[in-house]
């Protein structure tokens, strides 16, 4: 059984195959034996992630930092809700107590959650699948980029595996399940 983290918006989107994704990557997920580990909150993609977990009697564990729980926006149903008391704090309890990481669509946090697990991955720091699912082609343009990143010699051609992609739920949460082989760490160039 794997703890799948799920990053995503706290906001629905303008697209209704947002929710429909990830609606069917919770299913999946609860579905197939295994937990969700995600940002705790009630509101947009991630709470139609949690609900659908929940709704398939899977386990879901939230962690939110004390702010936005202050805020109200924290999902009340979970099976377990982890309080820490910054944002970092809560992307490194995120990164412990996940074996695996999907990223549907979302913002810019949604973004700062990805790219710092592809960091300490390309860093060697861990070694855990993240996969995005590219829903609608959202995440297109960005894989796009990642190529002249690797084409302008900042990344390397053999941390390109790094960003993995996706375009059902299915195969989303197959990679993120699956063991993972990480290429060799980036320190410095000399």
């Amino acid at each position: 059984m794997a703890r799948v983290c799920v990053y995503c918006g706290s906001s629905f989107g303008n697209r209704p195959a947002f929710r429909e994704a990830a609606s069917e990557v919770g299913r999946l997920i609860a579905a197939g034996g295994h937990s969700l580990v995600y940002g705790g909150g009630n509101v947009g993609l991630m709470g139609v992630v949690a609900d659908a977990v929940l709704a398939h009697g899977g386990a879901v564990t939230g962690v939110i930092p004390r702010s936005m729980l202050d805020l109200e926006v924290a999902h009340q149903g979970l099976t377990e809700l982890v309080v820490t008391e910054s944002m970092h704090e809560r992307k490194a309890v995120l990164a412990e107590r996940s074996d695996g990481f999907i990223t549907l669509p979302g913002g810019f946090g949604t973004l700062d959650e990805s790219f710092e697990i592809l960091t300490w991955s390309q860093l060697g720091y861990i070694a855990k699948p993240l996969v995005f699912l590219d829903v609608a082609d959202y995440w297109s343009a960005m894989f796009t980029q990642i190529d002249v990143m690797i084409d302008s010699a900042l990344v390397r051609p053999e941390h390109a595996s790094l960003p993995q992609r996706a375009v059902s739920a299915a195969e989303a949460v197959a990679i993120a399940i699956s063991p993972f082989v990480a290429p060799p760490p980036k320190w410095v160039d000399r």
